[in-house]
């Protein structure tokens, strides 16, 4: 059941703590375990899955090299470090996933990445195209721009974020611990691990702890939050140990850790999010040609759309009407109204001779359309 849960995922995201991958003593990459991750990682893409690293460990590495002081940090020493271990960061995972012929992509991201409808399009389609091309991105939080107010402050709900920003069907947290007690263990000898959830509750919430390395910044708390984010989208996560040489092979292979199982796919959690929490902010015309289409669950082309209401920018969700008037689905839209009015009832073809520039083919892709 374990490996089916890792296996049948077609994009998987890891997010990776500091005390994993940073050396506590030396501050150095510790270059063993790298090696079993990367081994992990290349088997995952031998099987056919994106795969996606959200990797803590640059304000770690970045620190020892500026001889900061142990403890915590002023917000802007914590910026300098990070600015410099960003750059350690990025040839470790360089170094390590080189031999195995994978491409690494180092991508900067802060909170409002994940909330502002551009920046959050624009970050998407990044990673898309990086996972189409090959590459397996390593995302960390931008430290070195974000303040205190615009910041995430942990990996953990990044890594729920970027797992909802891709659609991705796992999420594994790597830690110092190996799931979810109903209380610390590394204090109460009582302490009971839950192997399944598939909802968090204010009573399981009451069962975090904090951060027990002295190097991240997580802990259990930001866990759960995490879960709570990857559950509404339709993620699978997990929290497991991560101290082991091959992590991700030790979980398809029976190691303890606990799950949280959402009630739907996140291609279904995506869809229902645009079918029922989105108002339109204007709607797309299309001719009985493109009813039938969106009816065999294909995108919304320019040729299809007969009309443009409303003002809306791309990304924004519209409504789509048949010729009668009546609403049949609900979607994304790739063109803003003005573009969309320029190339509505145009082949696709022809979206680069009338815009001056290369666009999406669709005016909605499926993915973004849910069909009512």
């Amino acid at each position: 059941m374990t490996a089916q849960r890792i296996d049948s995922a077609r994009r998987l995201v890891v997010k990776i703590g500091s005390a994993l991958l940073v050396d506590q003593a030396t501050g150095e990459p510790k270059r063993a375990w790298l090696a079993g991750i990367c081994a992990d990682i290349a088997e995952a893409r031998a099987r056919g899955q994106d795969v996606v690293l959200v990797s803590s460990g640059a304000i770690a590495l970045g620190r020892r090299q500026l001889k900061l002081p142990a403890g915590d940090l002023k917000l802007e020493e914590s910026q300098a470090a990070a600015a410099v271990g960003q750059i350690r960061l990025a040839h470790a995972w360089q170094e390590a996933l080189g031999p195995h012929g994978i491409t690494v992509a180092q991508v900067l991201l802060t909170l409002g990445d994940t909330e502002q409808r551009r920046n959050y399009l624009n970050a998407r389609s990044t990673l898309a195209t990086l996972l189409a091309l090959g590459a397996v991105p390593v995302i960390n939080e931008n430290d070195t721009t974000a303040t205190t107010e615009i910041r995430f402050g942990d990996n953990d709900r990044l890594a729920a974020r970027v797992a909802e920003m891709i659609s991705a069907d796992c999420l594994v947290l790597l830690s110092d611990i190996d799931g979810l007690y109903t209380a610390d263990p590394g204090t109460d000898p009582q302490a009971e691990f839950i192997p399944e959830l598939s909802e968090i509750t204010p009573a399981i919430e009451a069962m975090a702890g904090g951060s027990r390395s002295g190097l991240g910044r997580g802990g259990m708390v930001t866990k759960l939050a995490a879960a709570s984010i990857a559950l509404r989208a339709g993620c699978r996560m997990a929290i497991a140990k991560g101290e082991v040489v091959r992590p991700i092979e030790a979980i398809r292979t029976g190691a303890r850790c606990t799950w949280f199982v959402p009630k739907a796919s996140p291609l279904t959690a995506r869809k229902q999010w645009i079918a029922g929490s989105l108002k339109p902010a204007g709607a797309l015309l299309v001719d009985e040609g493109a009813v039938k289409a969106l009816g065999q669950g294909r995108s919304l082309l320019p040729a299809g759309v007969t009309g443009v209401e409303g003002s809306f920018e791309r990304g924004d969700a519209v409504s789509v009407r048949a010729p009668d008037g009546r609403e049949i689905a609900r979607g994304l839209v790739a063109y803003g109204a003005a573009e969309a009015r320029r190339i509505m009832g145009a082949r696709s073809s022809r979206i680069e001779e009338i815009l001056g520039h290369r666009g999406r083919d669709e005016m909605i892709h499926r993915d973004d359309l849910a069909v009512l």
